[in-house]
């Protein structure tokens, strides 16, 4: 029974720490791609897709030793909120790669650099979300369920800070319509942000639920 239990802990132990280093990744590449958009780095932003294919493997790993688990373990109650926390996690990050990866291959398609404006407000956003998606990874790592609910709570403030760069685009537009264009791309990308800290408030539901087996319901919006 000893043998078990302890097989069964490194398991877990094992399923988690890939999950905490694909969130790392996944972060990795939330930055990397707001970095090559404000400096327009083409080679970079080539790099960040290729890199995409990392993340893909990881959910596709993670997914297997999750479902591996469940069916060789049999888990219950707590064990088994995590294998399937884990996948769910892991299909999250998974998303954000995406994002990430949609970012940067609209870098290229820019007619010119961003304004020293647009950089800045893009890059702000970015730094929420990458800052909300790793601090939301630390709560999974440290079994941190306040750590999670502190991200729960905090939804809206990307949310916010997206309809101001979204405002300033649009007044961009209106005002130089030769730069539609390249506008368009800018609201993709600061969509894209967005919704990486959308993903991150759902893994912080999904880190509170794992440790404590409590929903977080009715995600709070102004």
């Amino acid at each position: 029974m000893d043998h078990t239990l302890k097989a069964v802990d490194l398991d877990l132990g094992s399923l988690s720490h890939a999950v905490a280093a694909m969130g790392d990744l996944a972060v990795a590449q939330v930055r990397a791609a707001v970095d090559v958009f404000v400096r327009h780095d083409l080679p970079a932003a080539e790099k960040v897709v290729r890199a995409d294919n990392a993340v893909d493997l990881q959910d596709i790993e993670i997914e297997k030793n999750a479902v591996r688990f469940i069916a060789l373990r049999q888990p219950m109650a707590d064990d088994l909120r995590r294998p399937i926390a884990a996948m769910k996690i892991a299909m999250q990050l998974e998303r954000c790669g995406d994002l990430a990866k949609n970012i940067a291959k609209r870098v290229p398609r820019l007619d010119t650099a961003p304004t020293e404006a647009h950089s800045a407000s893009v890059a702000e956003l970015g730094r929420m979300a990458s800052e909300r998606l790793g601090a939301v990874i630390n709560a999974y790592r440290n079994d941190d369920a306040q750590g999670a609910y502190n991200v729960w709570l905090k939804d809206t403030d990307i949310d916010e800070r997206h309809e101001g760069v979204v405002r300033e685009i649009v007044a961009t537009m209106a005002a130089e319509p030769d730069l539609v264009g390249d506008s368009i791309h800018l609201l993709f990308i600061a969509k894209n942000l967005e919704r990486i800290g959308d993903h991150a408030t759902n893994i912080a539901e999904l880190v509170h639920y794992q440790i404590t087996g409590t929903d977080l319901s009715n995600r709070p919006k102004l």
